[in-house]
């Protein structure tokens, strides 16, 4: 496929005449951003049976002729919890500062590890969705923005399961944080709200340009590193914090490993920022969709 800069969207009427693209001509201003908004979200809620469908086939999907079927989905998450706690706690014996209990930083990892692998596996799949599709998107009519709400939402079905495992480690552990584990629904909310407006721009960028989705890949491994996930913070020298500070995901990883190690309810306030950061990608993924949901079809 060429690597065509994407242009504005145009198609041709019976007459021959070129009209601008209904889902793909952007208007201008904020009215028309929130205006594209109001239509999608009436059409999702249209086309709601197709998504919460196509969920469902997706889960039935990944563990399509196992012989365990479905306990995989328990199985995998409990491993990985095993893993990242009791190895490092029995055999690598590793601590964190100031917190005299054997298995904190297995619980630290999971704590951070257990979203990024949200996070990361969203981004991923995102940045080809529309590649992947292309035959679907080119044969059979529907709202498109009902793609990245169905992976939104599958991603989101297996996180719940990994979770519920790790809340079952907690409970059994003893470590059970109480009622300001709730706190993990808005912030993960907050963080795939995020995930969903960045992957929205690199599934289109994607379709024109496919480094990107190569691109993505490494750029996720240095932003691994470059979150306090498998290191506390506080071990860093003060001029590293200041500009880890500029990481959307610092924030939120360490409200998840307040919440987690500590028994106690994140720090809001300091996620004021993170707020309207989130809007402000999430309308911007938009408005890269609608500028180019025709353009895209078309190289596709």
């Amino acid at each position: 496929m060429g690597q065509r800069a994407p242009g504005m969207g145009k198609t041709m009427n019976a007459g021959g005449r070129q009209t601008a693209a209904t889902d793909a001509g952007p208007r201008r201003g904020l009215q028309g951003l929130w205006s594209g908004l109001a239509v999608r979200a009436r059409a999702l809620w249209r086309y709601r049976g197709f998504v919460l469908g196509m969920v469902g086939r997706e889960f039935k999907g990944r563990y399509l002729n196992s012989l365990l079927g479905s306990l995989w989905s328990f199985i995998q998450p409990a491993a990985m919890i095993l893993i990242y706690t009791l190895v490092f706690a029995r055999i690598m014996q590793a601590r964190l500062e100031g917190i005299d209990d054997p298995l904190a930083y297995g619980l630290f990892l999971c704590a951070g590890l257990l979203p990024w692998v949200l996070l990361t596996e969203f981004l991923g799949r995102a940045t080809q969705l529309f590649l992947e599709n292309s035959t679907l998107l080119k044969k059979v009519r529907f709202p498109r923005i009902t793609l990245p709400v169905i992976l939104f939402l599958t991603t989101l079905l297996h996180f719940s399961i990994i979770f519920g495992v790790f809340v079952l480690f907690l409970l059994l552990s003893g470590r059970f944080p109480g009622l300001p584990l709730a706190a993990f629904v808005p912030l993960i909310l907050l963080q795939q709200t995020f995930a969903l407006g960045l992957g929205l721009i690199l599934a289109c960028l994607n379709v024109f340009f496919r480094d990107v989705g190569q691109v993505v890949q490494i750029g996720l491994q240095f932003w691994f590193w470059l979150t306090p996930i498998v290191y506390p913070i506080t071990i860093l020298p003060p001029r590293i914090v200041d500009l880890l500070a500029f990481n959307p995901m610092t924030g939120v990883m360490n409200a998840y490993q307040t919440v987690i190690l500590q028994h106690a309810w994140p720090e809001w306030g300091t996620l004021r920022l993170h707020l309207w950061g989130v809007l402000v990608v999430l309308a911007a993924g938009f408005w890269v969709y609608r500028s180019l949901a025709v353009d895209i079809v078309d190289e596709l």
